[in-house]
């Protein structure tokens, strides 16, 4: 029966695989990827890079597809049955590759940026295409260093604090509040910057964010957030308008009376130079 890895690969950094992961890369004959474009073809680099890092040339091949375009204009009720139908033509393409590039004993690897787990639709997209029947896998997934963990890692700061829980989110659920009960928000995909609207809340919030985490191109800062987020989107507007295309993420971090310290109350500062300071790009 074929095989298939479902690999997470971390946010950029081949430093950041696990031996895990290496073990899984060695062990895979074929490597499936979906281009986006033109616009996002460091990702397809990045993954090449990745590849040659840690595998002797000609003992693996790769195979292309481009992946299906979602429509990104659907809002409200129309968000999730757009992001279904994305998630069906994208599960249309991967079984044709399995199919046609995959023999019937061979093992193919899906490299996965982050963590499989977190806000990817690689698993699902798998699950979709064996109920559907006409191909046969079995697959097993390898956890990665996600870009939660390196933005955490890079700001030197632990994403809870003591007896606190956290909460991880998407820009499009920030938007309806910040959660209840909830001081430490880890937000993704937020193509919108709601950070923003609570910049002039009078909430004392502090923010840690990055772009590019694990690349060469990677851009942080951090801050009160009332002081950093016109700061932010600048350095959001310039790194998109320079690339074509821009991944980050942030933690959101609401101080009560009584806390202690800055950013990351454990002592640390928030990044190189604490609170407040930036690093641009290659600063990875």
């Amino acid at each position: 029966m074929r095989r298939i890895h479902v690999i997470g690969i971390g946010a950029g950094d081949p430093d950041q695989l696990t031996l895990q992961a290496v073990k899984a890369l060695r062990d895979t004959e074929v490597f499936f990827i979906l281009d986006k474009g033109e616009v996002k073809a460091d990702l397809v680099r990045l993954r090449r890079d990745i590849l040659g890092a840690h595998l002797p040339e000609g003992t693996y091949r790769t195979v292309e597809a481009r992946d299906p375009e979602r429509d990104r204009t659907a809002e409200g009720a129309g968000y999730s049955p757009a992001v279904g139908e994305w998630r069906s033509a994208r599960a249309g393409v991967i079984e044709r590759l399995i199919a046609e590039e995959l023999g019937e004993d061979g093992t193919g690897a899906f490299l996965v940026w982050g963590d499989p787990s977190l806000y990817d639709s690689t698993l699902g997209v798998l699950e979709e295409i064996l109920e559907r029947g006409a191909v046969a896998f079995a697959y097993d997934v390898v956890p990665g260093i996600s870009s939660v963990s390196s933005l955490a890692a890079r700001h030197r700061t632990g994403l809870n604090r003591v007896a606190r829980p956290v909460q991880i989110t998407t820009g499009r659920r920030l938007a309806e509040g910040l959660p209840e009960g909830v001081d430490d928000v880890v937000v993704m995909l937020d193509a919108h910057q709601t950070f923003q609207r609570y910049a002039d809340s009078g909430e004392d919030i502090d923010i840690y964010w990055g772009a590019y985490l694990g690349t060469p191109d990677e851009i942080l800062a951090s801050g009160p957030l009332a002081e950093t987020a016109p700061r932010i989107v600048a350095l959001r507007a310039e790194a998109r308008a320079r690339k074509g295309w821009i991944m980050d993420t942030y933690l959101l971090r609401r101080r009560r009376p009584g806390d202690d310290g800055g950013p990351g109350d454990d002592g640390t500062p928030g990044d190189k130079g604490g609170p407040g300071d930036e690093c641009g790009p290659g600063s990875g």
